[in-house]
């Protein structure tokens, strides 16, 4: 994928433009935002930028200050990795794969897939996991999200045999030791993504002092709907100048309680309210997908291989991951015509 001719124009002018961010950042967002609708091709790229230079009309936007301060506290070739992995590999070159494959294969593939990694599988047959992330490439599925409990050696391992990949590795905060983020400082195309907790703050600071791209999430219930849509998780969460606030539902989550999350975070990226990019994982990965192509498959799998369905069943019909291959499992979970989880 490094050496896609296209790819490498891209890079030029992305390395580009991150250098100029450092004198003018708002100037330079506008700009990259301007080439990027020019070149854009897909639905998805044209769409997500057409929605980035609407909302950079507002010059009082809160996501030029986080602009500036990812400038500031991020390497450079670490934006430049993991945006180019992402923006391109994924959502450009790897988006066209998709499209093509499922014009032929007659089921929906997704743009992302997510794994509960299982600490002894990790140790004990690594290689299932990088498997996995090959087939998934023949798909054209270059993001992944990585749910780790444990293993840091092993998870930064995996991720930097597979260059051509965009990974977000979600972990707790007492993962985040000085060995990992030494580890993590080596992956160029990864975003840790730590669960923001009680007490967390230093956690959030020794990244940030690394200058490595990191995220916040945290989960919710029913019962935490209120503090979500008050604003009280994001105004605390900017504190620790994550990218991405991301909200994951539980298991056992109402639709009502959903839908009332959603409707938050899509109005304050709307308003750009906050230094930090609201995300619901469920949602706004499932809208991707429906852009990239027609029908949404969003798709994870738990620890021990098995699709895990927004019904809060696992549906080991389907097959397993380390069983079977992951087209045979697409194929049974997501065929076209037939509605998605």
């Amino acid at each position: 994928m490094e050496n896609d001719m296209s790819r490498i124009i891209v890079e030029t002018m992305v390395r580009k433009a991150l250098k100029d961010l450092q004198d003018s950042p708002e100037r330079s967002t506008r700009n990259l935002v301007d080439m990027a609708l020019q070149f854009s091709e897909g639905r998805f790229q044209r769409s997500f930028f057409s929605t980035a230079h609407t909302m950079l009309e507002n010059e009082q936007s809160s996501y030029y200050r986080l602009i500036k301060d990812i400038a500031a506290h991020v390497d450079n070739e670490k934006i430049l990795r993991f945006g180019m992995n992402i923006g391109y590999n994924s959502c450009t070159a790897g988006a066209r794969q998709i499209r093509k494959e499922e014009e032929t294969c007659g089921y929906n593939i997704p743009w992302t897939i997510g794994i509960e990694l299982d600490s002894q599988r990790m140790i004990d047959n690594p290689a299932s996991y990088h498997s996995v992330i090959t087939q998934g490439e023949k798909l054209g599925i270059y993001t992944w999200m990585l749910f780790a409990h444990g293993r840091m050696p092993e998870c930064m391992a995996l991720m930097d045999a597979h260059p051509d990949d965009a990974f977000i590795l979600f972990c707790e905060p007492e993962d985040v030791s000085l060995a990992m983020i030494d580890s993590a400082s080596m992956v160029a195309q990864l975003m840790l993504a730590v669960q923001y907790t009680e007490g967390c703050g230093s956690v959030f600071d020794g990244l940030r002092d690394r200058k490595l791209l990191y995220s916040a999430y945290r989960y919710y219930t029913d019962e935490d709907v209120a503090e979500i849509v008050n604003g009280d998780f994001f105004s605390s969460v900017k504190q620790v100048h994550p990218v991405f606030s991301a909200l994951i539902a539980k298991p056992g989550c109402s639709e009502p309680a959903k839908e009332k999350v959603v409707a938050y975070v899509e109005s304050v990226r709307k308003e750009q309210i906050f230094e930090t990019v609201a995300w619901e994982l469920g949602y706004d990965n499932s809208r991707i997908d429906s852009i990239i192509s027609d029908e949404p498959a969003l798709t994870f799998f738990n620890s021990a291989g098995w699709l895990y369905a927004l019904s809060d069943t696992e549906n080991e019909n389907y097959g397993n991951l380390f069983n079977n291959d992951l087209y045979q499992i697409l194929e049974q979970a997501f065929p076209k015509k037939r509605r998605a989880f």
